[in-house]
């Protein structure tokens, strides 16, 4: 079944899709680590306004990802662009990555994380990170990725401070072994 999902470029289309795994595995993933208020005002239409102004809008600027069904629903994405949260030495930022609670530890992360890096190096990157938050488990899976602990900070988010762990490739060329050999869909 993993052989036919495909993982390609979103487009304006994929904003619902996009919405409703953002929603959906935040509530999953985050649930006792951010406030339930955050969680509970979540919706998927006002994540789906959200994205779909971000594809029109910075397409060029950023890489989002989808990994499609066969049916065309949207069971991950991935997001990644220059740095925005910058740390000395890396150019570039894996923002966003999430899968469906259902679909996880298939390979679709793993999919959605190796197209984004190959997405960098293509367009000029040498180095990426990604900030994950300290009690978030999935944050081992960057390790499993060849990525290595780089730094950490506190962020106020919604009244609360949240640990947050930075994981960083110092280089993309090569691509990190668990991806070498991964054509780009």
């Amino acid at each position: 079944m993993i052989e036919s999902i495909r993982i390609r470029r979103a487009t304006p289309a994929d904003a619902r899709g996009i919405a409703h795994v953002h929603v959906e595995s935040w509530r999953s993933t985050y649930a006792g680590i951010l406030p339930d208020r955050v969680m509970v005002q979540m919706s998927v239409e006002q994540k789906a306004s959200s994205w779909r102004r971000q594809l029109e809008t910075h397409a060029k600027t950023q890489g989002v990802l989808v990994a499609e069904l066969p049916d065309g629903g949207v069971a991950g994405f991935a997001s990644c662009g220059r740095t925005i949260n910058a740390l000395s030495g890396f150019a570039s930022e894996i923002y966003m990555l999430y899968v469906l609670p259902d679909w996880q530890e298939q390979g679709l992360g793993r999919g959605l994380l190796c197209t984004s890096l190959q997405l960098l190096s293509k367009s000029g990157s040498d180095t990426a990170l990604v900030w994950v938050l300290a009690g978030n488990p999935s944050r081992f899976f960057y390790e499993a990725m060849g990525a290595r602990r780089v730094g950490e900070r506190d962020e106020v988010l919604w009244g609360v401070t949240l640990h947050e762990l930075a994981y960083g490739w110092r280089s993309l060329k090569p691509l990190p072994p668990p991806c070498r050999g991964r054509a780009t869909r």
